[in-house]
């Protein structure tokens, strides 16, 4: 068979495969804007069948245009890739393919790839590279010092991973030397379905930006029920919808971990990101809180002589006291400590 009807095959078949996904209901993430920042939503960790994937990079973008996400990253593998007898390729293959379609469907792609080691050190996602076939190379630290000669982001992906880790979260001395040489800059403290309390500790602690990532293999609707919630979200302040903005955000650390209707970061982001989300209005000595977002708040009203719980669906107004102290219960500022904000 010759190599285009073979590939043009191919496409066909993951394309019949995915109808009936597409077909699915999905409820896109409603997220305002915060002062001074456009606030972004992303996905850095997928993968397609030029890895371990099960979908075609079109998919991907496909996905994301009908989620609401603005910036999406294909990873697939340098070291694991199961399909390439079946789909031979160099390692930026899969991001050729998505890049027009991501510019047609306003979509910000980001060139990565997944640095796969055992445990130590783990598995790594490289961004804002620019050739991914430079990183396939046997020495951990040679590969690690390529994608920063690139300009790279570094991610730790999944440092729960059972699979690679099943006693212990731990931090190893290959982590130390990458946090302290600069070539650490971020970390999984969700990945697919499972949040690590302890990784949320380190990065806070150690200044790492935080990620919430699909890591998503399968076709996205086939992980996560899309009517009524969504796939793991990396929240993004940027000051302009750019790819160089977001890189920029990334660096300084600018971000948010959205999932399970829960989210966790820096005081500094969530405060001003509740108080965009939940409109306030005086009336006498009462405040009206609406949500204009498609956040579910769970409020509690701390400074009231009895403990009151507000569930705050999208579209909804309660009424509050003037000055009242709520803890918002689904967002953390740390592992087991949530975001208080008073009523003006």
């Amino acid at each position: 068979m010759l190599p285009a009807m073979k590939k043009n095959l191919i496409t066909l078949f993951l394309l019949v495969l995915s109808a009936p996904i597409f077909a699915q209901t999905v409820k896109k993430i409603i997220i305002p804007d915060i002062p001074g920042y456009v606030t972004l939503k992303g996905d850095f960790h997928t993968h397609t069948v030029f890895s371990d994937g099960e979908v075609w990079p079109t998919v991907r973008i496909d996905e994301a245009v009908r989620e609401g996400l603005d910036v999406i990253a294909i990873t697939d593998h340098i070291e694991y890739r199961p399909h390439l007898s079946d789909v031979p390729s160099d390692h930026n293959r899969s991001y050729d393919i998505a890049k027009l379609h991501a510019g047609k469907h306003n979509v910000i792609l980001i060139k990565g790839a997944e640095i796969t080691r055992s445990m130590p050190p783990g598995h790594f996602n490289a961004l804002f590279i620019t050739d991914a076939a430079a990183l396939a190379k046997d020495d951990f630290k040679a590969v690690i010092k390529e994608v920063k000669k690139q300009g790279g982001f570094i991610i730790w992906n999944h440092p729960g991973w059972k699979a690679q880790q099943p006693d212990t979260i731990k931090w190893f001395d290959i982590h130390t030397w990458l946090h302290e040489n600069g070539m650490l800059n971020g970390i999984e403290i969700y990945n697919e379905k499972e949040y690590y309390p302890v990784v949320f500790g380190w990065a806070l602690q150690k200044k790492l930006t935080i990620f919430a990532n699909s890591d998503t293999h399968n076709p996205i609707a086939m992980m996560y029920d899309l009517a009524n919630s969504h796939r793991p979200v990396t929240l993004i302040f940027a000051k302009e919808r750019t790819e160089a903005q977001v890189k920029e955000a990334l660096f300084e650390g600018r971000t948010v971990s959205f999932t399970d209707n829960v989210l966790r970061g820096q005081e500094e982001w969530l405060k001003p990101l509740f108080m965009a989300c939940v409109k306030q209005v005086k009336k006498g000595g009462k405040t009206e809180l609406t949500n204009l977002s498609g956040v579910e708040f769970e409020i509690e009203l701390v400074s009231e002589k009895t403990v009151k719980t507000i569930v705050l669906t999208e579209g909804k107004t309660a009424t509050v006291n003037k000055g009242s102290t709520l803890k918002i219960n689904n967002f953390e500022t740390a592992p087991g400590k949530n975001l208080e904000v008073t009523v003006e």
